[in-house]
Order: structure tokens, then C-alpha cells, then sequence
């Protein structure tokens, strides 16, 4: 069976209302998460789940706030030997601005997303400004985006899986590893989403959904399968993945 490694490499970061993340709970408080390009190396090719931030902020105090340091697409690919030309396929999540700003580097990558998200990034509802149709229009002219409309499987081990929680297109990626099925969410949130606090539990909620989703109750219940499915969770943004090499 194939198995890949996972890289993740932080190339941005953002500080907000913890509420962001988990519906309803942590209210007031304020959190630092990392963005992530995960660049996934195995079986010959080189993959990327998300591309992250163009021009990052990295200053000093953001990183110390993040405790990791903060990359370029260029330098967070460098440490791997690798350019955005060396890039074979990209696999999206979704394609808030965050999350695809780097695509038009990686020139010979076949790009694939849910066909919701191509329609959302170009007629974003207005409660969504996070979708910027400059960062894709370049790669939808050269012809390198692939239309999913379903669960799919790209390569044997890799499989994208259509979880509508966060936005209509939402793919999560599961990955075959020497460790077992690691799933990147879909979906934006930490591993406290999937692990809540004795209070959350004590309400007999089993997870917490993400604070920005598309139905509250779907969203619970996508969150529910995709931890039963993983034995090793990644949560889009979680911060504990900032300082880990390999996955």
C-alpha cells in the first residue's frame, strides 16, 4: 500500500476571537493560529494540501506568539529541497484567500477543488469576504484546475473527501502513513473542535463545530465522521502542528 509523509509548513498566522474555531465556546478570548501549507512527499510526488499566505506577516512578535516560525511559500518548500516549480499537485481545502494564495507559483501542479468553491470564489455571498477570485484566476486560464464533485480518490493512499462544514466545497484529505489514516480537515478548526473540555462534554456534545459553518448541525455531524474515520486527526489550524517536522 502507499504511504506518504506529512510536512506541515506554517506560512502565515492570524489572532482572533477564540469563537472563530469553536462555536459558542472560548468567547473573549483571544488565539493565534497558524496557517499551514501541509506538503505531503511519497510514492514520487510532491504534493500540497493548501498553498497559505502570500506575503506573510512575519515579524518577530508574531512568531513568538506562535512559538514556530513563520515561512514563505518559497522558504517553507526550501527546507525540503523543493521549489514551487518541483510541485505536482495541489489539493485544497477551500479556497479562502489564505488558503490558495501561493497557487500561481507552482506552475506544473494540477490544482483539485471542489466545483462549490470554484462558484463561491467568484460569487462569494456577502458573509463571506474571505474568498478572492485574484488568487485563482490565473490558474483556472492555464487550464491546471481539476473539478471535484464527490469524494475522490487522486492517488492510491490519498483520497479527498467532500465535507461541507466550514464551506459548500469543503474537501478533507485523508492520507495513508506508517502511522495509520491521517485526515486534514476541511474544515477550519483545532483539535479542542474534536477533543472538547469536560464542560463541553457535560453537555452531552461529543464535538465542538466549527465557529464559521455552513449548518451548525451538519457541520457537528461531518466532524463526528471524520474523527471516527482518522487515527490521526489534523485539524486545519491547529497550533500544536507549528513546530512538528514530519506526520
Amino acid at each position: 500500500m502507499a504511504q506518504y509523509k506529512i510536512h506541515p509548513i506554517v506560512m502565515g498566522s492570524k489572532l482572533f476571537d477564540k469563537t472563530m474555531m469553536t462555536y459558542q465556546y472560548g468567547y473573549g478570548q483571544m488565539y493565534n493560529i497558524p496557517i499551514y501549507c501541509w506538503l505531503i512527499e511519497g510514492e514520487g510526488v510532491r504534493i500540497v494540501v493548501d498553498t497559505g499566505e502570500a506575503a506573510p506577516g512575519r515579524s518577530e512578535a508574531r512568531q513568538k506568539a506562535l512559538g514556530a516560525k513563520i515561512y514563505t511559500f518559497e522558504d517553507g518548500l526550501a527546507k525540503w529541497n523543493l521549489a514551487p516549480s518541483d510541485i505536482n499537485i495541489i489539493l485544497h481545502t477551500h479556497l479562502h484567500n489564505d488558503h490558495c494564495e501561493n497557487d500561481d507559483k507552482c506552475v506544473n501542479a494540477n490544482i483539485y477543488v471542489h466545483e462549490k468553491e470554484l462558484v463561491r470564489v467568484h460569487e462569494p455571498h456577502p458573509l463571506d469576504f474571505r474568498y478572492m477570485e485574484d488568487y485563482i484566476v490565473e490558474v483556472e486560464e492555464s487550464g491546471q484546475i481539476k473539478p471535484l464533485t464527490k469524494d475522490t480518490e487522486i492517488l492510491p493512499g490519498i483520497t479527498m473527501i467532500h465535507t461541507p462544514a466550514h464551506t459548500e466545497g469543503g474537501m478533507s484529505v485523508m492520507v495513508e502513513t506508517p502511522a495509520g489514516k491521517a485526515v486534514i480537515t476541511g474544515f477550519c478548526c483545532i483539535m479542542e473542535n474534536f477533543n472538547p473540555p469536560p464542560a463541553i462534554r457535560g453537555m452531552d456534545m461529543d464535538v465542538i463545530p466549527p465557529g464559521t459553518h455552513v449548518n451548525v448541525y451538519d457541520s457537528y455531524d461531518i466532524m463526528l465522521k471524520i474523527k471516527a474515520m482518522a487515527d490521526i486527526l489534523l485539524p486545519l489550524h491547529e497550533p500544536e502542528f507549528a513546530v512538528i517536522d514530519t506526520i
